[in-house]
């Protein structure tokens, strides 16, 4: 029972740090974007991307450490009707929008950057702007539907007096309701392989069309100012592409391994699944030069005191 109170306090010392992290990161991340929005009276699309991208992250971190913390701090918390329900849908819900607004961000990035002489990707890079709107509405109404879907089968499987208060009952209990747990786990399985295809095809792409165009002026022998740029968005979209294929790994790992007990491989999926939200906003922040020198002057104004 030491070794079990241990672990849990592990657990919710590392969450918490790594989740309030990552929420002053996002938090940062939408000030910046809002205060733009204010001096500006619009956004680009980039920014719009961003701003929505900083809002789910932080709110599934919030959520995710809540469920965290009462899981294993306080269990019995987690009985009461709505409590479980409603966290692990809004949980759900910011979770799938974190994903596949990061995905857009990646495809947006590809369509924008790279350069391919083909019709469709032609006619993508001339709209692109007047479709990021509906993508992100697109986004939003999908992770809505999957929390909706999370919060009927939560309510479901509690109705048959389930007992699933940490993430391996919930699973164990779910398999148990196949009827219910076959078209969940499809569906969210779908979900997380669609956002992660359209992030590997995104990166690919913009890759292949980044690595040919700086080859071509390095043949030219040419003076290229908008070189750097390049290789920033090569750098970044590389970085994206990494950080993103481990995160995907980590979800089909949670799923995998939630009901065999194993502490240790729970516990480092745990704290790189806690990480990604606030590592990769910071990917994106230094990727961009205006949020770059606003974190850079906080934290001068910071070390100056």
């Amino acid at each position: 029972q030491s070794n079990g109170t241990s672990y849990g306090a592990t657990i919710v010392a590392i969450v918490t740090l790594e989740a309030f992290a990552g929420m002053w990161i996002n938090a940062f991340l939408v000030c910046v974007l809002c205060i733009a929005w204010v001096k500006k009276k619009a956004l680009n699309s980039n920014e719009k991307i961003l701003l929505l991208l900083g809002c789910s992250r932080f709110c599934y971190l919030c959520f995710s450490w809540v469920y965290s913390f009462l899981s294993i701090i306080y269990p019995n918390y987690l009985y009461v009707q709505p409590i479980l329900q409603l966290i692990l849908s809004f949980q759900t819900f910011f979770n799938y929008s974190n994903l596949w607004v990061s995905a857009c961000l990646c495809g947006f990035y590809c369509i924008k950057i790279a350069n391919f002489r083909n019709r469709v990707f032609i006619y993508l890079k001339v709209k692109i702007d007047r479709m990021v709107p509906w993508l992100l509405l697109g986004s939003v109404l999908s992770a809505l539907a999957i929390g909706i879907i999370v919060c009927d089968l939560v309510e479901t499987l509690h109705g048959n007096n389930l007992n699933f208060t940490c993430l391996g009952n919930f699973w164990e209990a779910s398999v148990r309701t196949d009827k219910y747990f076959f078209s969940t786990f499809f569906l969210t399985g779908f979900g997380y392989a669609a956002s992660f295809m359209t992030v590997i095809f995104s990166a690919v792409f913009l890759l292949f069309s980044l690595w040919r165009h700086k080859r071509k002026m390095q043949t030219n022998s040419m003076k290229n100012l908008s070189m750097d740029a390049h290789i920033r968005a090569m750098k970044s979209i590389l970085s994206f592409f990494i950080v993103y294929s481990i995160n995907f790994l980590c979800l089909i790992l949670t799923i995998v391994y939630a009901k065999k007990n194993e502490n240790t491989l729970t516990l480092l999926i745990s704290i790189y699944l806690y990480a990604f939200p606030g590592v990769h906003s910071l990917i994106l922040i230094f990727s961009n030069p205006k949020l770059e020198k606003a974190l850079l002057k906080i934290l001068s104004c910071v070390k100056c005191q």
